[in-house]
């Protein structure tokens, strides 16, 4: 009987099957230049087209937008910043650019490990490119990762992973947080990158099962001797208990920050979009592509998004980007004449149009 040789080559993937049952899977580590062009040619948005969203009391700094639709309305949830420290709040919209704030659903408590910050990413966020941008439930609940912390401040003291849940996910009520981190740098297992503090969090849905586990958290962190933030990994299984993956950062430029992880899947690649800043001047918006969410190439072409205009002269930096009817829509936290705000660039000119 002769051998049977099959390849199959898709978007990066070579899968071989012979005669005997044996099975090789090679996945491709690096995105070629020339899928990286194409990624950045489908989620470029050259237009800004302004603030979009300042919070109802303006003295306040709002910061990190992550946007979702649930019966045909569209949802933002951000982070208010007021001195003594982050506390989530609730908007929505009925077209993407005019928002109205909802209302508070993470607030400070007292004698409790998060008592000062409560800073809420909605997790489980479906990541199809151009898809419905539903949230998926998980054992009947919806779930929120934040970023926590007892001390008073902007991001001060030591800065740890928790999760909330809730049954109503577009209410204005106070989400349940649990009595303790899931990830801290304090944990025996602490990574070197990670052992000083940890900041924002993303928690998707894997699909494909590429980690071995069907859910993954990529957030940024600083370390001791790493004085500079990275991205790096974790893996669960029940949206509880967490493992770190790996043991290195996914994504660092060894200085500044790497930081504020959003994830789509276009076709077969995964985007990671995620803002840099320090290791040249100011904060802009870059992303990186992979095939298995683990190995992940950098983009080394131009910003996404930099500060280019009065409302975003000094900072340009933490993205949400989704794709709706055709058009991409970039928002992203923009610090300058208006303050910290929420503001958007697109990739049609929406504002002449």
């Amino acid at each position: 009987m002769k051998n049977l040789f099959l390849s199959v080559a898709l978007m990066g993937m070579t899968l071989s099957l012979s005669c005997c049952n044996q099975k090789e899977i090679t996945i491709k580590k690096e995105v070629s230049q020339e899928v990286m062009e194409q990624i950045f040619e489908e989620v470029k948005t050259p237009y800004k087209h302004g603030v979009v969203f300042q919070h109802p009391d303006t003295s306040k700094m709002i910061d990190s937008p992550t946007i979702f639709r649930q019966d045909e309305v569209w949802y933002m949830t951000y982070i208010v910043f007021d001195g003594q420290g982050y506390e989530t709040w609730l908007a929505e919209s009925k077209d993407l650019l005019q928002w109205e704030s909802k209302g508070k659903i993470m607030s400070f408590t007292e004698n409790t490990w998060d008592a000062n910050q409560k800073a809420g990413y909605v997790s489980l966020v479906n990541t199809e490119w151009g898809g419905d941008y539903s949230v998926e439930k998980f054992e009947d609940q919806y779930w929120m990762s934040y970023l926590g912390g007892n001390s008073t401040g902007y991001e001060s003291g030591t800065l740890k992973i928790g999760m909330a849940n809730t049954t109503a996910l577009t209410a204005t009520e106070e989400w349940k947080t649990n009595d303790r981190p899931l990830l801290s740098p304090e944990d025996e297992d602490v990574r070197w990158f990670e052992n000083k503090t940890i900041y924002k969090s993303l928690v998707i849905r894997d699909n494909e099962m590429d980690t071995g586990h069907p859910f993954v958290m990529y957030y940024n962190a600083k370390g001791d001797t790493a004085n500079y933030e990275s991205i790096g990994m974790a893996v669960s299984d029940d949206m509880i208990s967490w493992k770190r993956f790996g043991e290195d950062p996914v994504i660092t430029r060894g200085k500044g920050i790497c930081g504020d992880a959003q994830i789509a899947k276009f076709n077969d690649i995964y985007i990671m979009f995620y803002f840099g800043a320090f290791w040249k001047p100011g904060a802009f918006e870059r992303f990186a592509c992979s095939y298995d969410l683990i190995n992940w190439t950098d983009w080394e072409g131009e910003d996404l998004i930099a500060p280019s205009e009065d409302f975003d002269e000094k900072y340009a930096h933490k993205p949400w980007v989704i794709k709706w009817d055709g058009v991409v829509y970039h928002f992203y936290n923009a610090v300058g004449s208006e303050g910290r705000v929420i503001a958007l660039a697109t990739s049609k000119d929406l504002k002449n149009n």
